[in-house]
């Protein structure tokens, strides 16, 4: 499916997001219907059929072929917003050193960095913003082109205290400083044809209905009895557990947690060690000992080949190695190194990989997803993502959640 021509004709997604629009008073009683952001990334993966990337927080949210979509939900009370579409934490103290119109380039050139390493990611090619915007009794679908910024066309450069204000020759710009969030303003469409609009008749008691539904005969025995509530709920909290447990996956840091590096002879720049000739594209994935004490049984067996699934949809051979299962290597070794340092990040071969770059590019960590014994997945996290992973494993181990 070309997906910015045949958008509107898919109906069953309109028809669910309408649905779970009436349930709206769930959770507000408000006239605006309310759409939790992740709702709506899941229907739209589920009914476009696109693989779903929000969780690796990036510049996508997902993908259908070759085409990358970000996927915004917020309310539109006029006919236009200004919203969310980066955060800059990662290289906040860098961006103080600049100002006004320096500052909207460097603004400007980090954007379009992360979403060009986005596309070399995930190998998109082209792409768009969705919009589901909220307004009084109804939904406002759209889709908005997702531009690079114009760093030769920046221009209207205003410093308003709490923000830094820009313009390039297609869209307005905002940068807030306690934040360090950019934010893009996105305006409906004049033009009937590209845009879908959808009535919505707020359900006015969703909890009165959810009971009849419970209590109609196709769900007796299974869902209308407190034992059964209670079920489901343990149901989800061992889940929960097992997630936890790095039962589905593991979060593995591309730095020393220790010093907050990336060590110049090893891991990413294993390439670089000295002891003999090796090749540049030489380099492991570092497993702290944390992940194999945690969770003992998510990595095969030492030298085991198992598949690892890349993002941009190719397979590689992979394996843990080393003393104590310290790494995790493709093989051969050189493979993992031709994707993340030359085709990801496009470092040139004998240039270091440093906190500098990963933290330009918003992340520092990679998720393993484990599909079976023999099949994984890996994608790249947030920063921060492994040292939030591993704070959340304390606190529930504290509360004897494990």
């Amino acid at each position: 499916m070309n997906f910015l021509s045949d958008w509107k004709k898919n109906t069953e997604y309109f028809d669910l997001l309408q649905l779970m629009a009436r349930l709206s008073n769930l959770f507000s009683d408000n006239s605006v219907p309310y759409l939790h952001y992740r709702v709506t990334e899941n229907l739209f993966c589920k009914y476009y059929n696109a693989t779903n990337l929000s969780r690796s927080d990036t510049a996508y949210d997902a993908k259908t072929d070759n085409f990358g979509v970000g996927i915004k939900t917020f309310m539109l009370p006029h006919e236009s917003s200004i919203e969310k579409i980066a955060e800059f934490n990662s290289i906040s103290s860098f961006l103080k050193e600049f100002e006004k119109e320096d500052l909207a380039f460097q603004l400007a050139t980090a954007r379009n960095d992360r979403l060009k390493f986005s596309q070399r990611l995930y190998s998109i090619e082209n792409g768009c913003y969705h919009i589901i915007g909220r307004v009084n009794d109804g939904l406002i679908l759209f889709n908005s082109p997702y531009n690079t910024i114009n760093t030769k066309k920046i221009h209207s450069v205003k410093d308003t205290g709490k923000a830094l204000q820009f313009e390039d020759d297609k869209d307005f710009y905002s940068y807030n400083y306690s934040k360090s969030t950019l934010y893009k303003r996105f305006v409906i469409p004049k033009q009937n044809q590209e845009r879908k609009e959808i009535e919505v008749s707020i359900i006015q008691d969703p909890y009165e209905l959810l009971r009849e539904l419970l209590n109609t005969k196709s769900y007796e025995g299974k869902s209308n009895d407190i034992t059964t509530i209670h079920t489901a709920i343990h149901s989800q909290i061992r889940r929960y557990k097992q997630l936890l447990h790095g039962a589905d996956y593991v979060i593995l840091p591309l730095f020393s947690p220790k010093q907050n590096i990336v060590p110049e002879k090893s891991g990413l720049n294993q390439w670089n060690a000295a002891g003999r000739p090796r090749n540049p594209n030489e380099v492991y994935i570092p497993v702290p000992k944390k992940i194999h004490k945690n969770f003992p049984s998510f990595f095969p067996d030492r030298e085991v080949d198992f598949i690892l699934n890349l993002p941009n949809g190719k397979a590689i051979p992979a394996k843990i190695c080393q003393d104590g299962g310290k790494a995790l290597m493709s093989n051969p070794n050189k493979l993992l190194g031709q994707w993340l340092l030359r085709d990801v990040l496009q470092l040139k071969e004998g240039e270091l990989l440093t906190m500098e770059t990963l933290n330009r590019m918003g992340f520092d960590s990679v998720i393993i997803y484990k599909d079976s014994i023999h099949n994984f997945r890996i994608d790249v996290c947030r920063t921060t993502s492994y040292s939030d992973k591993l704070f959340t494993w304390r606190v529930c181990k504290r509360l004897n959640y494990l």
